[in-house]
């Protein structure tokens, strides 16, 4: 089976500044894996450039391959790849239904614009997405109207709904309080052990799931470290990579620091 994704040699640029240096990645379909490091170390610019939101500069030696693939029609990439974002629903999707949110996955749209076409098949796994992130009880309600952990797992089920490949999460539990962030991570281990790749781009240690035996760890826009997490998320890898001093505590499979 072809990687989800593979990169050499990759750089990319925001406006006039490099944010990305030399990142040489690949990344298997199904696997579930960490990305961790502070804030403005590159990770939701990785996830743009996954996504072709960002491109890499031209430069020799770089490759970038997303399913075996050099090229796509971005339509046709975002079917196959469901992203949640920390940020929250935009003013047309806070206005939809949770039903119909999820449906608008199949068109990556904010909403269910007139002039899309829902087939009974689409309605049909619409549903099923429903009952495989337990919100029944959320397919009648708006979207504005939801709390927050409620409209993160909506949106899960929005990016799953066209059979993504892979689901891509950048910072899930942001804006979640205690019990909404334990919702997310139990769903997330559900999906996990359904089959569903994930990868999830955090800077807190509790995120990381524990069917997650990959971690990466990026500073100031380089992979620092990459490889099983009993061997990286250890009190002194985690100290020198947030420049602090971090203890550590693992429970059930989740690791807490502070």
């Amino acid at each position: 089976m072809l990687p989800f994704l593979h990169l050499e040699h990759v750089n990319v640029a925001r406006g006039d500044t490099v944010v990305l240096h030399d990142i040489n990645l690949s990344i298997q379909r199904g696997e579930h894996l960490a990305i961790l490091g502070p804030n403005g170390c590159g990770k939701s610019t990785l996830i743009k450039t996954m996504t072709c939101e960002c491109y890499p500069l031209v430069q020799p030696g770089t490759r970038v391959s997303i399913f075996g693939r050099e090229r796509w029609d971005l339509t046709e990439l975002k079917k196959k790849l469901g992203v949640v974002s920390a940020e929250l629903p935009g003013k047309q999707t806070r206005r939809t239904t949770g039903f119909d949110a999820i449906l608008s996955g199949f068109f990556s749209s904010s909403t269910l614009w007139p002039n899309l076409t829902i087939t009974p098949e689409m309605k049909d796994r619409a549903n099923e997405v429903l009952e495989q992130i337990d919100a029944l009880s959320l397919r009648n309600k708006e979207v504005g109207e939801m709390s927050a952990g409620q409209q993160r797992r909506i949106m899960i089920g929005r990016a799953l709904v066209g059979s993504a490949d892979m689901l891509l999460l950048d910072e899930p539990s942001n804006a979640l309080d205690l019990s909404a962030q334990r919702d997310l991570r139990l769903l997330l281990q559900r999906l996990a052990c359904q089959g569903t790749g994930i990868l999830l781009i955090t800077h807190l240690i509790a995120d990381i799931l524990p069917e997650m035996n990959r971690v990466l760890m990026m500073r100031e826009g380089r992979i620092v470290a990459d490889g099983p997490k009993e061997q990286l998320l250890t009190a002194s890898r985690l100290s020198s990579l947030f420049e602090t001093e971090v203890q550590l505590h693992q429970r059930d499979g989740f690791y807490h620091a502070w």
